[in-house]
């Protein structure tokens, strides 16, 4: 008997598995969206120029500003610098693109802001660049935040997806939600830039452990005709977290209250692990026959299965664990020592760098569109609802390897697409945008379930850490490369776009697992060739315990 026949005694989809997913999918599906996309409102740039002598009474603001601010080669005032001394004639402009301020012939001389800057606080009371001046040449200190941040994600990947294969999901995912609250309040606290930065990439540390524990304990809990229906149901919680971000940052206009608003439901989540069960898998793997025994039963009792205690003995409990035991504690050099876990590995990397790099490159650039902040943010969330129907549908009967492919070949044909659009036909780019954005959604699910069910179990949490991680490096550069508009204006969408092709052409290289079961040890893995024929497009991955 294995692990598969175990679930169908007590019930492979019932009210237990959809408490299950409903408390794993409720707080950590919100939380992360809302701490993943928040440097748009926490990081966000408003209007600002150098600070001026007071205007007298009898000269109108413009005008003094046209008399101190050179112009840009666009028309509008700088924001990063002012003349030396008062000008007589406001009209003034600097010179053309590439001559820095001061050495054009019979221009005036022009200076940095000496005195610092004044903002427009009309949308923000307070956002970090507002704080601390991460403006004009600082500018890039300001994308940085969301750097670090990912790496702190990426670091979390790691230690998470190995410790929890060693130590237990449920336990892991406590020491995430306790994680998350401390550094969150203490990041709310930063006195200056460092201790921002700092207390923010451990906050993303942290959350990273979401990333790996969730998806794996709600599909270790399910039998295979209900993962897809599942994994798709708790993804659309990430959708409300993106669409609630766009109500919080309307509502809280303050960086140090919005990040507060965005870090308290850790607490309620930390509550809600009372109802959370281990993965009755990974206690078997390990050996721990009684405390899965205990799990197993409890999932009968809920889901009206008349199994008694006898049906699920100790002996037959051990007959199982002793086919899935773990000699050897699990580590990252297990994902390469075989071919068919190397290949595995190779080309997931590469598949969930492209997600990555891609979903938050369209994600944290909100200008440009035509809309305010708030409007594009909340029509990026609710386009992902429509995008979440595609993947059921998709994964249900094109497959997960063609759905994955073909998500992120949508998402670069239309950051391709806007690319041939003029700057002036704004609603067309919008639309572009809008629907990128759904394709980019779509490949992230599509990759989180794809991704779980291609490892074995005894290396599931193992291989999301590894995989989330080098998404993670994808996240983290994805801010970085927005800078690339300084050497070409269009250079950033098409790198975004470039990446995304290169993924979608590499996750035509995995197998197929539509309709197959979750692979327990390496060896269900290995028993299959790789990779699978477009003949053997349909055929699951191996059949475990039959």
């Amino acid at each position: 008997m294995g692990f598969e026949e175990l679930l169908g005694q007590v019930g492979g989809f019932g009210p237990f598995q959809l408490r299950n997913v409903a408390l794993l999918a409720l707080w950590p599906r919100i939380l992360l969206p809302m701490n993943f996309l928040l440097p748009i409102f926490l990081a966000a740039v408003p209007a600002h120029h150098c600070v001026l002598p007071g205007a007298p009474a009898h000269v109108s603001q413009d005008m003094w500003l046209e008399a101190h601010l050179p112009r840009e080669p666009d028309g509008t005032l700088s924001s990063c610098f002012r003349f030396t001394s008062a000008q007589a004639l406001p009209n003034t402009t600097l010179g053309g693109e590439g001559q820095s301020p001061g050495e054009l012939p019979g221009a005036p001389s022009t200076e940095p802001c000496p005195l610092g800057w004044e903002y427009d606080h009309s949308e923000f009371s307070s956002t970090i660049a507002t704080e601390w001046d991460l403006v004009c040449e600082q500018k890039g200190l300001n994308k940085a935040t969301s750097t670090f941040f990912f790496i702190g994600v990426l670091v979390g990947a790691v230690a998470f997806g190995y410790l929890s294969d060693r130590f237990g999901r449920r336990r892991l995912l406590l020491v995430a939600y306790v994680s998350a609250l401390g550094m969150g309040l203490a990041c709310a606290a930063s006195v200056n830039y460092i201790m921002f930065v700092i207390t923010r990439t451990l906050t993303g540390t942290a959350l990273a452990g979401f990333t790996i524990i969730v998806m794996p304990l709600e599909l270790e809990w399910l039998d295979v005709g209900h993962r897809t229906v599942a994994g798709v149901l708790s993804s659309t919680f990430w959708t409300g977290g993106v669409m609630l971000l766009a109500l919080v940052g309307y509502l809280i206009r303050d960086w140090r209250w919005l990040l507060l608003a965005v870090t308290l439901p850790c607490v309620p989540g930390i509550v809600s692990l009372w109802w959370v069960p281990e993965s009755a898998r990974w206690l078997l793997t390990q050996g721990r026959v009684e405390e899965a025994r205990r799990y197993l039963l409890c999932c009968a009792r809920l889901n009206g299965r008349p199994v008694g205690e006898d049906s699920l003995s100790l002996e037959a409990l051990r007959k199982v664990a002793a086919a899935e035991r773990v000699v050897r504690r699990p580590s990252y050099l297990d994902l390469f020592r075989t071919p068919r876990l190397r290949h595995i590995s190779l080309c997931c990397m590469m598949v969930w760098f492209g997600v990555n790099f891609s979903y938050y490159g369209l994600s944290l650039d909100l200008t440009g569109l035509g809309l305010n902040m708030y409007q594009t943010q909340l029509l990026f969330g609710a386009v992902e609802l429509p995008a979440k129907l595609l993947v059921y549908l998709s994964v249900r009967h094109a497959g997960r390897r063609l759905t994955q492919a073909g998500t992120l070949l949508g998402t670069a044909l239309t950051l391709g697409c806007r690319l041939l659009v003029s700057a002036e036909k704004v609603y067309w780019s919008t639309a572009l945008a809008v629907v990128g954005k759904g394709f980019s959604e779509a490949a992230f699910t599509t990759a989180y379930l794809f991704t779980s069910e291609l490892y074995p179990t005894v290396l599931r949490q193992t291989g999301m850490g590894l995989t989330a991680l080098v998404g993670r490096l994808g996240g983290s550069l994805a801010p970085l490369a927005a800078l690339l508009d300084g050497v070409w204006p269009s250079l950033p969408k098409l790198t975004y776009g470039g990446i995304a092709l290169l993924a979608a052409c590499t996750a035509l290289l995995l197998p197929e697992t539509k309709k197959a079961q979750l692979p327990e040890t390496i060896q269900d893995v290995e028993g299959k060739s790789a990779p699978p024929s477009p003949q053997e497009e349909q055929v699951p991955m191996k059949q475990v315990h039959d």
